[in-house]
């Protein structure tokens, strides 16, 4: 695809007061970029909506820009089908610093490496997966379960009852059966 029938639009992300934010905002703008997109959340956060307008904005023919491949996409499956969605509308794709800066995604050269990338993120994948159902299986095996214990048990939940009758404040019953309000109201409320 030749990207200079387009505009360059840039898409950054910060995690709040990152300090790589101008960094890459100058490294954008100065690449050639006529709009910047910035997001301020951490990589976990799934609702990034600059990247949803930058996606909404960016038209056939231009390129999408970014400073790094860790601010754009969570993980390697997450890149891939971003690229493949921007590469079915025409819209290119450019890295400027760090892995696949080398690399022009738009050409059949960088598209075997992304999907050989691509690949070996889903595999990665499916082992982790495989390694998970594997441990859980002999935690099972062993009489083990998963989950977060039982904080609120039968008894604690008789002795709040009854102290709750006698008048006693939720504060005081939680300190006295040791657990936090909201746990007590939750009990409280699953038995009523």
């Amino acid at each position: 695809m030749d990207t200079n029938t387009g505009h360059l639009i840039g898409y950054a992300r910060v995690s709040g007061d990152d300090q790589e934010a101008q960094l890459q905002l100058d490294a954008l703008k100065e690449a050639g970029c006529a709009r910047v997109f910035t997001d301020k959340a951490s990589g976990k956060n799934t609702e990034r909506p600059e990247l949803t307008a930058v996606l909404d904005y960016v038209r056939p023919g231009d390129t999408l820009c970014v400073w790094k491949l860790d601010r754009f996409a969570r993980s390697l499956i997450d890149l891939v089908n971003m690229v493949d969605a921007l590469a079915a509308r025409g819209i290119g794709f450019k890295v400027l610093t760090g892995a696949l800066a080398s690399i022009d995604p738009n050409s059949p050269d960088g598209r075997l490496m992304l999907q050989v990338v691509g690949a070996m993120a889903e595999f990665e994948r499916s082992l982790i997966q495989e390694r998970t159902r594997a441990g859980l299986d002999a935690a099972k095996a062993q009489g083990r379960t998963g989950g977060r214990p039982v904080v609120m048990d039968a008894d604690k939940l008789a002795a709040a009852k009854a102290r709750r009758a006698k008048g006693e404040s939720v504060t005081a019953v939680a300190k006295a059966v040791g657990v936090s309000r909201a746990t007590l109201y939750r009990a409280l409320a699953d038995t009523e």
